[in-house]
């Protein structure tokens, strides 16, 4: 998304004018009745990560995902899509060629579910594959293996309106994964739901994303769920986009006044990963090929030439390593080994079973840094 201006009114040409200007949405309304969506956008999703926006009412965040499959006009940027292995700018590509990114590369789940009622669990979520003319046998087998995956296999025939709020939005999400679209757009799809529902939609999109690894783009106006589901965050405030990097980035380093007040009463632990309390591998103490580990120097770590861990030394004595996955889970015995980006709460867990610092390795497995009780302290002081 490329310099984006989204504008609701009939004297636009003259709002964009007032835009270049400097003047605020408020001022342009007032002078042109023209209300501005969103003013020079500016947002790169990679693929295969969730991108969470939010923002308060009215801040343009869903301006801005309706815009990428075209269902808002752009006055002037330009969206561009992969679609087919191509890049398509979705705001001045032919009518046919968006008809098809809908039907294909993009897949939207509504925030009040946006089923059919009068169709059963089935056919709602085979609805876009029957758009498309898939045949019914295929589409049955995709409709089963999409409900099983959400749960709701045993729900096949039922009517929608037999189903609780969560099991819809369910439906909702099935139907959006059937399509095997590589977008999806989700428009504040738990917000309507009881919290401890919500949670759990929000652990299930999580897992299925690590299955699938979609590309989604998902509207919030709670940080808890954004921290929680964005690889990346964008906060909108007026039709700007005010931030836009990692949950860390904005809580160790908001951008101004509004983000800060943002962040200011998170938890610390729903976002720091250990990378980000860390001591770096270029500050510890070292002794030939070993890394010390503690002040005394009686936990040694020794890495290869690439830096990679090969043993470790507990007051002169071999100590076995023990290496854990991204949510903690493994062989913790012994000195412990994990991931850069291994959640600070899952770190925590891991040193009070374990008498000795962790240390961490990056995504090639070198030695990226290590994590004590000193460095735990540090990074939940340094929250303001």
């Amino acid at each position: 998304m490329r310099d984006v201006d989204i504008a609701f009114g009939r004297n636009v040409k003259a709002a964009l004018a007032l835009s270049d200007e400097g003047k605020s949405r408020d001022e342009i309304r007032r002078r042109t009745d023209v209300l501005m969506g969103t003013f020079k956008v500016n947002l790169d999703v990679r693929p295969g990560e969730i991108c969470v926006l939010m923002g308060l009412s009215g801040s343009g965040k869903s301006t801005v995902l309706r815009a990428i499959n075209g269902l808002n006009k752009v006055a002037r940027g330009a969206v561009l899509v992969r679609h087919r292995g191509e890049p398509v700018d979705v705001t001045r590509c032919r009518s046919a060629t968006l008809r098809d990114v809908r039907l294909n590369t993009v897949s939207m789940v509504f925030q009040q579910f946006g089923l059919l009622p009068w169709r059963s669990v089935r056919d709602n979520v085979g609805f876009g594959l029957e758009l498309r003319g898939v045949p019914a046998a295929e589409r049955n087998r995709v409709v089963d293996e999409k409900l099983a995956m959400v749960g709701l296999d045993a729900w096949a025939d039922k009517m929608v309106q037999e189903l609780s709020g969560g099991m819809q939005q369910r439906v909702g999400l099935a139907r959006a994964f059937a399509t095997d679209a590589d977008i999806l757009l989700m428009d504040e799809p738990f917000s309507a739901l009881d919290p401890l529902i919500r949670d759990k939609l929000q652990d299930d999109l999580l897992e299925l994303q690590r299955r699938l690894n979609k590309t989604i783009v998902f509207v919030s106006h709670d940080l808890s769920e954004a921290l929680k589901l964005g690889n990346r965050i964008a906060i909108m405030e007026g039709g700007h986009v005010v931030q836009y990097g990692t949950p860390s980035d904005i809580v160790l380093r908001p951008a101004n006044a509004y983000v800060a007040e943002f962040v200011k009463h998170m938890n610390p632990l729903e976002v720091f990963d250990s990378g980000s309390v860390m001591t770096p591998a270029a500050a510890l103490r070292r002794d030939g090929d070993a890394v010390l580990l503690d002040g005394s120097g009686e936990v040694r770590l020794r890495v290869d030439r690439s830096e990679r861990p090969v043993s470790a030394q507990v007051r002169g004595r071999e100590m076995p390593l023990g290496h854990v996955d991204g949510s903690g889970a493994g062989n913790s015995a012994g000195l412990v080994v994990a991931p850069v980006d291994l959640p600070l709460r899952a770190a925590i867990d891991l040193r009070l079973r374990s008498p000795y610092p962790i240390v961490f390795v990056d995504d090639l497995g070198r030695l990226a840094g290590l994590c004590d009780h000193t460095e735990i302290y540090r990074g939940l002081l340094q929250h303001p």
